[in-house]
């Protein structure tokens, strides 16, 4: 749906890659041999993502690196067009209706890196979780957002990747 909207596949990869997680930042040449493009393409959309106030950028090391510019007024909105383009809100949602008590929900992986691979990798952290309806909602879930998604089931939680969820 976001692909009607905004009608560059390249703007498109860099808003997944930075908004999908605050932590996630580039440089040029590595997003253009992330996202195999060309460095002309990727800069070209920096500088306009840049120029629109949306991205941020510092010099590292003759690198300069490039984020999610989380001051802008409309990062937490973008920030969510991103998640429901991906189709992580409607996991979440799927998730919690009769799983058990979930403590976390965690994406681990490519998409916790920003990167739109198709398979999304969910760790599911609490006890005693229902891994029969799991499976069902695997199904489900990738019917609803089109991608792949690889369910793993531990009662604690490492640190590691992007929680999505976390209990009260």
């Amino acid at each position: 749906m976001l692909e009607t909207l905004i009608t560059s596949k390249t703007r498109l990869r860099i808003l997944v890659k930075f908004f999908i997680n605050v932590a996630n930042n580039g440089y040029l040449r590595g997003l253009a041999e992330e996202l195999n493009e060309s460095t002309n393409s990727i800069r070209k959309e920096l500088n306009n993502l840049l120029d629109a106030g949306y991205l941020e950028k510092e010099s590292i090391q003759n690198k300069i690196i490039y984020k999610a510019n989380t001051k802008h007024p409309l990062f937490s909105v973008l920030q969510k067009i991103v998640r429901q383009h991906i189709g992580l809100d409607a996991m979440v949602e799927m998730i919690l209706q009769r799983m058990g008590h979930v403590e976390y929900v965690v994406i681990i992986g490519d998409y916790a890196k920003g990167i739109d691979s198709g398979t999304i990798q969910v760790v599911l952290v609490g006890n005693d979780l229902n891994s029969e309806y799991i499976e069902q909602l695997m199904i489900k879930i990738e019917n609803e957002i089109k991608r792949k998604v690889n369910f793993h089931i531990t009662n604690n939680h490492d640190g590691e990747g992007m929680i999505i969820y976390e209990a009260s």
